[in-house]
């Protein structure tokens, strides 16, 4: 005769329903949802309803008051054949290629630098790290009286050493004003790949780059075919990282040049709060912001296939 197979397995106990489980499991459970509730509530809330909710917003021409036509693509197809988006898209390309590769590299070598000191490790590492906690608002400000036509740059390389005209106005043009932003991003965010690159060293066993130098190897052939190459996921990590918040530049390009003049600065978030709050054209933003999110998803994963397809061990 067939056996049922609702029977319970020899040697196995019933599975016990999960409505007839222990009072000291129910508070355990209990206890669990308490702890996940805030978290769980503030990210349905905060973070995916929004999201929802802005995707929804693109299909429409949305209006704050009365009733939104729905439209589809439109949006989308919109942002394709808006010029600005086109300058949006090259500045914020060039930012990305004057700063990302520029503070990965000059973060390595001050995380090399550091780690081979023996005394004032510490305050460095403090000093370096200073711009990163510092106000985007702040330092945006800075450059910009920095760098403006009658600031310190000028003064200093213009009027006193002669190497520039005294009255070029750097932020008033593309070819000038974005290489400035890259370099206070640079600035800014130095300290930030330092720290990430110092915490990567820490973890490389200091037998592999013993035995490097019982072989042979000089200090630059150790930090070429040993240390670099360990080191290659904390590089994906930080390049993917600063992709994403060199895609993600607003409140620098803001503050500096506010996009113009006639949008020559323009990034893609200043545009896209220039369309949403000054022009309250929410559902064009919002189809922004979606191409936006796919183009960073896109070069994410490019850079994870090209640097992982680079792994030597």
């Amino acid at each position: 005769m067939a056996r049922s197979s609702l029977a319970p397995t020899a040697g196995l106990a019933p599975r016990r329903p999960w409505w007839r489980v222990s009072a000291w499991k129910r508070g355990e459970y209990l206890a669990a949802a308490v702890f996940i509730a805030p978290g769980l509530i503030w990210f349905l809330g905060f973070m995916l309803y929004p999201l929802v909710y802005s995707f929804w917003m693109s299909l429409h021409d949305w209006k704050i008051r009365g009733p939104s036509e729905f439209v589809g693509l439109a949006n989308y197809v919109r942002v394709f054949g808006d010029s600005v988006n086109l300058i949006a898209l090259r500045n914020t390309v060039v930012y990305g290629v004057l700063s990302v590769p520029t503070q990965m590299f000059l973060g390595l070598m001050i995380a090399l630098g550091l780690e081979r000191l023996s005394r004032g490790k510490v305050l460095l590492r403090l000093i370096y790290y200073l711009p990163v906690i510092s106000s985007w608002v702040v330092v945006s400000l800075m450059f910009m009286f920095l760098f403006n036509s009658e600031g310190l740059f000028n003064h200093v390389f213009g009027d006193v050493l002669g190497l520039v005209d005294p009255n070029t106005a750097w932020l008033n043009r593309a070819s000038t004003a974005i290489p400035v932003i890259a370099l206070l991003g640079v600035w800014k965010g130095l300290g930030w790949s330092m720290l990430i690159y110092l915490a990567a060293l820490q973890g490389i066993p200091a037998e592999l780059t013993e035995a490097a130098r019982v072989d042979g190897a000089n200090r630059a052939q150790v930090t070429r075919y040993v240390t670099v190459p360990l080191l290659k996921p904390t590089t994906l990590f930080i390049a993917v990282m600063l992709t994403i918040g060199a895609f993600q530049s607003f409140i620098q390009f803001y503050i500096i040049t506010g996009g113009g003049p006639v949008h020559q600065t323009e990034v893609f978030l200043s545009y896209m709060y220039d369309q949403a709050f000054n022009f309250l054209d929410f559902g064009y933003a919002s189809a922004i912001a979606w191409l936006l999110a796919a183009l960073i998803l896109a070069i994410s994963l490019v850079q994870f296939r090209l640097i992982k397809s680079t792994y030597e061990y």
